[in-house]
């Protein structure tokens, strides 16, 4: 890897957010054909492959909100903070407005009703950017800090309820507006997802450090946080609103162990998923496995493949729905709160074996078109991608 490691991507983070889009996939293909109702968290119906397909998962967004900032953090040397902060708050501002129309409208729900709004990873991934771009004005510790603060602190506010719109955008989820016509859920609560976001950006300056003393870093960083969960959840006593308890079985004990809340992601649960990512980059940092080397593609055009992966999960339904049963009225309705991602027709729904059937079909099949688009974007011959 090249001694200046900011004079061009860190191959490792665009290796590692890659395989974590390839993997987010499979649970947003599960959404779609999974078997309706089946909920992979709740222990008296579960079963450890349809758990440990939704817990596999987990790594994504935590892993995507923290390669943000490290990419922030990566153009910091380069930019002066004021040019930095604007443009963060421009992407953000663009990914916000693009998730509550483009988005919605082309891939999560085909229609232009707006009866259900759901208020997912892009928005919240908007807002991080945003908070980020007044953050990079301050030195890289006092990020730091501000990160792990939030991150660790945030749990201490599980016990306020707040029906306030403001508090279910903050440290919800809940509904931002519910009406009889309308409804707007806050799927994504802000503040420990800014909390990843800032960590990151700060994690980016062990890319300014020696070879040697950056690995050593990664790899003291990935083995503490998987330390930290272990010891803390063992403990039971923080980190996460609800406390693992033994069950009838070994593996359920397990699920309960590994069990943690995501919406909002609590602190076990991203030191759960960090240290994994943080190790990833360590035993990366310097080669890229050949076998691996096709996932680069799809970590350099993020924005792009979520777009086209909810797209074409949605469409191949829609296709499914229109062969099996004549009709695709289901696909293209706004379903109710508890039927996110949309209302299944009778009957729907396949095993997993199917579901990681497709799930390959739609990563293949997009594979070409993220190559073809990461090098157009490598060309850098239109500036304006930069914010996609």
């Amino acid at each position: 890897m090249a001694t200046d490691q900011s004079a061009r991507r860190i191959e490792s983070v665009d290796l590692l957010r890659g395989l974590v889009m390839i993997v987010m996939a499979l649970d947003h293909t599960r959404d779609f054909f999974g078997i309706p109702g089946a909920n992979p968290t709740d222990l008296a119906t579960t079963t450890a492959p349809l758990f440990f397909t939704r817990w596999i998962t987990h790594i994504c967004a935590p892993t995507f909100f923290l390669l943000t900032g490290v990419g922030a953090g990566l153009a910091r040397p380069r930019r002066t903070a004021a040019e930095l902060a604007q443009y963060l708050v421009m992407r953000g501002a663009i990914l916000i407005v693009m998730e509550l129309t483009v988005i919605r409208l082309f891939a999560y729900q085909f229609n232009f009703d707006f009866q259900v709004t759901f208020l997912v990873v892009i928005w919240a991934l908007g807002w991080a950017m945003i908070f980020l771009g007044v953050l990079v004005f301050l030195p890289t510790p006092a990020i730091a800090v501000t990160g792990g603060v939030i991150i660790a602190g945030h749990n201490l506010l599980d016990g306020v309820r707040s029906a306030n719109p403001f508090w279910a955008i903050l440290h919800g989820p809940g509904f931002v507006l519910r009406t009889p016509g309308h409804t707007v859920f806050a799927a994504y609560p802000l503040i420990p997802w800014i909390g990843v976001t800032a960590l990151g950006y700060a994690l980016a300056s062990v890319y300014q450090w020696p070879a040697e003393r950056r690995k050593r870093t990664l790899l003291a960083l990935g083995l503490g946080s998987v330390v930290a969960f272990v010891a803390l959840r063992i403990l039971n006593l923080y980190g996460d609103p609800v406390r693992w308890t033994a069950q009838a079985t070994t593996v359920k004990t397990l699920i309960s162990f590994l069990n943690l809340n995501k919406y909002p992601p609590s602190l076990l649960f991203l030191l759960m998923t960090f240290g994994p990512a943080l190790l990833f980059l360590r035993f990366t940092d310097d080669r890229t496995p050949r076998m691996l080397r096709p996932a680069l593609n799809y970590g350099r055009v993020p924005f792009f493949y979520y777009v086209a992966h909810f797209a074409l999960i949605h469409l191949f339904a829609v296709l499914v729905a229109g062969v099996r049963y004549g009709q695709v009225h289901w696909l293209f309705e706004s379903p109710s709160l508890d039927k996110y991602p949309f209302t299944p027709p009778p009957g729907w729904g396949w095993s997993l074996p199917v579901v990681y059937l497709v799930w390959i079909g739609v990563v293949v099949a997009l594979y070409p078109w993220c190559k073809k688009v990461a090098a157009i974007k490598a060309t850098r011959a239109h500036a304006w991608l930069s914010y996609f």
